[in-house]
């Protein structure tokens, strides 16, 4: 029977040793909170839970040690050391104690430690306010780094020089803390080594040693390092003593250790020491290749209580990692990594980023582009190979001022995978989707018409005024807005788009987005019975700004429950989407829904304080019973063309249901709309309000809450000079006789 291992972290450092683990045939289980980790897919037993939980690691150890006894436990490259240990100390495998682990992770605790049995380092303050910043940096002296007692890649790094940079030092280390704990300490001038080490039965043994490049000041990018060292054996030596003396402070008697040891004019000082392999690529890539050992392998040996295989090198090559770091803005495309790979010498690339990421100037190790490793016989010929891998990859980005549509649609293309593809015209012609997915039911005639209804009508220009600033604000239910256009709702993220975005994650985008285009969202229910909620935390980070709008469950309680949650975010309003009463996804997921009659309307809206919505409207007779029932307003809408096809587009209805209900009802519409010249169109023939939905979904999957305040902004902005061009100060001067529909005739003027 296959021995078992638990290997915390399933990210691309962690790759090496979850392979190196089957290789030798063990069975592996991976945590990572991200189910998506590239390395869950190579894990036998791939767990969703935080490398940083903790007590939610060691109950799902303990649960699967009943069906699976587990041998050892270890991460790599991330700190994840005290969860190693609380698993390893729950299940009584090797490894070492929880306090050492702590004290190999917090800084703080680090520093004491290595005060308490001399071993070399800078001295330091804790810091928790701003003033204790102040308070430290008078005591120690310039110049100071200040850092996160509990991150690592460098987040919230930096350097300290003087007084006027504290604050900003301050707050940018504070935001990289995830308990908020800070340190302050003197700056070690000289050069730095990375060194890796492995553990057994209290004997150190000491594999590579590398030198680090430090870029980027006053921040501390990790940009190269160089395997082995080049600097001289006695330093390396030293260094290599003092680390020893930190592994024993720290009390790592079995297990691997890595540190940062800075050269400075006073001897070696430990920069920083954990109590796993080093990340970075050095254990799992540059240090194989360099001298040919195993240390993943040595890695697993000790976490099962094995001594390590022989660690004696192989041969003596030198590998090198360098970063690749492009200029700020948003990446567009990339090219030249099949040649790049073809350089001889190139071992691995590496690229963090894909189009549509915004990329900027590093402040820590996590934010460059991509790394590139090579191997050689002398570090001549391997930095060699880096610049002419370098040479061929070009990753092409937008600058931040070239943030348009296109960029946009760019990074949503490949995020939605051919799930969407982000077509220039959203109008269903180009697009092979049906529902499920981002297109039409049927043959998509009804997702047609929407666009085709608004092209049935033009513009009548008013030439010879005095406008130019009209005012697109108003106000919805109390609330002033900085045009009459929200984002539709839209749910979904698996099922229609293909896991482009997580749903809370597309939900904020655009909520946080509309909010800062200065106008509001409209977030949805969806057919699996808990979705509504993820919206509503959603609005309720936002404070409520926003609506809800609930699929017709054919059990009103089940309705009256989202309301009463609703109410409970704060949301500006409620609503039902009536037309999803056969909507294919609820039949799906086996989500009984129905129609609604007169009863069933007044009894759900009279529960509740907050204005309600009925979404689904497109005929006179049914906008009628809305007012009859009690509603606040309607949205004229046909889903989308989601629901049933052959459909009339909204625009087409919305005349008549305007001389029906106008006065007694708002009237919203959506469908369609892609522009500021179609909102104005719509405001012309009665509408108050404009939703709009594939193209706002369209920008979050681009780029977030930017991309959606983005193309929002762009709405405005056009419908601006749609109001110039027909001479139209504010919302209510937009009148039905700009538009004209085609074929029919102007009235003259008498």
């Amino acid at each position: 029977m296959k021995k078992t291992i638990m290997i915390i972290g399933g990210g691309l450092l962690q790759v090496p040793a979850i392979q190196a683990a089957k290789k030798m045939g063990f069975q592996v289980i991976v945590t990572d909170y991200n189910q998506h980790a590239m390395g869950m897919k190579y894990a036998d037993i791939p767990i969703v839970m935080s490398t940083r939980d903790v007590q939610g690691s060691v109950r799902v150890a303990k649960s699967q040690n009943e069906i699976t006894p587990i041998h050892g436990v270890l991460t790599v490259g991330t700190d994840a050391s005290t969860t190693v240990a609380a698993v390893a100390s729950a299940l009584n495998l090797p490894g070492i104690k929880f306090d050492n682990a702590e004290a190999a992770t917090n800084k703080i605790k680090m520093r004491m430690r290595f005060k308490m049995n001399n071993v070399p380092c800078p001295n330091f303050l804790p810091v928790w306010s701003l003033a204790d910043a102040k308070r430290a940096c008078t005591i120690l002296g310039f110049p100071l780094v200040i850092k996160p007692t509990d991150n690592m890649g460098a987040r919230g790094v930096s350097r300290i020089d003087g007084k006027g940079q504290i604050a900003d030092a301050f707050k940018l280390a504070k935001s990289a803390s995830p308990s908020g704990e800070l340190i302050i300490e003197e700056y070690m001038e000289g050069q730095e080594l990375s060194i890796d080490a492995v553990v057994f039965n209290n004997e150190v043994t000491f594999t590579g040693i590398a030198d680090r490049i430090i870029e980027y000041p006053p921040y501390f990018v990790e940009t190269g390092h160089t395997m082995p060292s080049q600097l001289p054996a006695e330093i390396q030596e030293a260094a290599c003593e003092v680390m020893r003396k930190g592994i024993k402070a720290l009390g790592i008697s079995i297990g691997c250790a890595k540190g940062d040891i800075k050269i400075t004019k006073h001897g070696p000082m430990i920069g920083e020491l954990a109590a796993r392999l080093s990340g970075g690529f050095m254990s799992a890539y540059t240090f194989p290749l360099s001298t040919g050992i195993d240390l993943m392998k040595a890695a697993i040996e000790i976490a099962v209580g094995q001594e390590p295989s022989n660690l004696e090198p192989i041969h003596n090559r030198v590998s090198i990692e360098r970063a690749l770091i492009t200029r700020p803005g948003i990446v567009r495309r990339i090219v030249g990594i099949e040649e790049a790979h073809k350089v001889p010498g190139v071992a691995e690339i590496f690229i963090n980023v894909k189009p549509g990421d915004t990329v900027v100037v590093p402040k820590s190790n996590v934010e460059k582009a991509g790394h590139i490793i090579a191997v050689a016989d002398s570090l001549a010929a391997a930095e060699d190979a880096v610049s002419k891998a370098m040479e061929l990859i070009s990753i092409e980005v937008f600058e931040e001022a070239e943030l348009s549509m296109e960029a946009i649609r760019v990074s949503a293309r490949e995020r939605f995978k051919k799930t969407c593809y982000a077509c220039k015209t959203c109008d269903g012609k180009d697009c092979a989707s049906g529902v499920p997915g981002m297109g039409g039911i049927g043959t998509g005639a009804s997702f047609k018409r929407n666009t085709e209804s608004l092209q049935n009508y033009k513009i009548n220009t008013r030439l010879i005024h005095d406008v130019t600033e009209p005012d697109t604000s108003t106000v919805f239910f109390g609330n002033r807005l900085s045009m009459p256009v929200m984002a539709a709702p839209i749910t979904g993220m698996g099922t229609n788009m293909g896991s482009a975005m997580d749903e809370l994650d597309y939900n904020i985008a655009v909520v946080n987005g509309c909010l800062n285009a200065g106008t509001i969202a409209f977030v949805g229910d969806g057919a699996t019975p808990d979705k509504y909620k993820i919206g509503l935390h959603a609005l309720a980070d936002a404070r409520g700004m926003g609506v809800p709008i609930f699929k017709p469950r054919s059990d009103n309680t089940e309705v009256l429950l989202r309301i009463q949650a609703a109410q409970k975010a704060n949301a500006v309003a409620v609503g039902m989407d009536i037309d999803a009463v056969v909507f294919k996804t609820m039949k799906m997921k086996n989500q009984a829904v129905g129609p609604k009659s007169l009863g069933d309307l007044r009894q759900l809206i009279s529960a509740t304080s907050l204005p309600f919505i009925l979404k689904g409207i497109m005929t006179v007779r049914d906008a009628s019973m809305a007012v009859e029932a009690g509603a606040h307003a309607i949205i004229v809408s046909n889903h989308g063309g989601r629901v049933l096809d052959q459909m009339a587009g909204s625009m087409d209805v919305l005349e008549e249901i305007v001389r029906e209900v106008r006065g007694h009802i708002r009237i919203m519409i959506d469908g369609g709309f892609r522009n500021g010249v179609d909102i104005l169109k719509a405001l012309a023939l009665g509408a108050e309000y404009v939703l709009i939905g594939r193209p706002i979904a369209i920008a979050a999957v681009g780029m977030g809450a930017r991309g959606v305040s983005f193309y929002l902004n762009t709405i405005k902005q056009e419908l601006e000079q749609a109001m110039i061009l027909t001479g139209c100060t504010c919302i209510t001067d937009i009148t039905p006789d700009i538009v004209r529909k085609i074929g029919e005739r102007v009235p003259a003027l008498v």
